[in-house]
């Protein structure tokens, strides 16, 4: 945790909030806080700042704040994802978070199994916790939106086109498709299909829609190793 991200009801006024739960433990056992100690702190889809512990014992810390920097700016892209396996989801969501992606969509597709959709890491609290865990890390406040579709046609059919406008659009593909660009610098909508890859029904949908299929090479990766790789390459 490199930053306490703070959230309206920490806030007694502007510049003091009171940590408590899993935070407080963190600044207690790991950081090993002390009175007048400085930790970084974000203030949800607001400001980054420096925080002095001005009041401390086992059930909460009280912060003084100067707010003194913006978060780091977002990618530029929005992100679609065949819904992983359960256990795959809250890394992908930390690690979308921690990387700066602000729009995601979990969809559906004919390789993801339907029990995926009812795994309790798809609930809105599952889904902020990891957001938080990610930010965190990142020294980021900006809180990504995260979206559930689980009928790939009508959503290929009636959002993807408003979704992607203005924007590169790709779909990584394990094919012979040409490779995966790099140092992109405009708007990208990015869709990574299961591990599987897309069948041709999809694939055929997404390229009606403008996507371009690229590759990664010959090896086929799964889904929490090709974001961080597709990301670190497009930006």
């Amino acid at each position: 945790m490199n930053i306490a991200l703070l959230f309206e009801d920490d806030f007694i006024d502007d510049d003091t909030a009171v940590v408590t739960d899993r935070r407080l433990k963190h600044l207690q056992q790991i950081r090993d806080i002390k009175l007048g100690d400085q930790i970084g702190v974000g203030q949800a889809d607001g400001l980054l700042g420096d925080a002095t512990v001005v009041e401390l014992d086992s059930e909460s810390a009280t912060l003084k704040i100067i707010w003194n920097k913006q978060p780091p700016a977002p990618l530029p892209v929005t992100l679609i994802i065949a819904l992983p396996r359960p256990k795959m989801v809250k890394r992908i969501i930390q690690t979308i978070a921690t990387m700066g992606v602000k729009e995601l969509y979990f969809i559906n597709t004919y390789k993801v199994e339907k029990s995926f959709w009812q795994s309790p890491w798809l609930t809105e609290a599952k889904l902020l916790e990891n957001i938080i865990l990610g930010l965190e890390q990142a020294m980021d406040t900006r809180l990504p939106k995260i979206h559930l579709r689980k009928r790939f046609k009508p959503f290929v059919e009636d959002e993807l086109t408003g979704i992607s406008k203005d924007s590169l659009r790709l779909v990584a593909h394990p094919s012979d498709s040409q490779d995966c660009p790099i140092q992109v610098k405009q708007q990208t909508t990015l869709v990574i299909g299961p591990e599987g890859g897309f069948i041709p029904y999809e694939i055929e949908k997404l390229e009606a829609c403008g996507f371009t299929p690229v590759s990664l090479g010959d090896r086929i990766l799964r889904t929490e190793t090709a974001v961080p790789v597709l990301l670190a390459k497009l930006f």
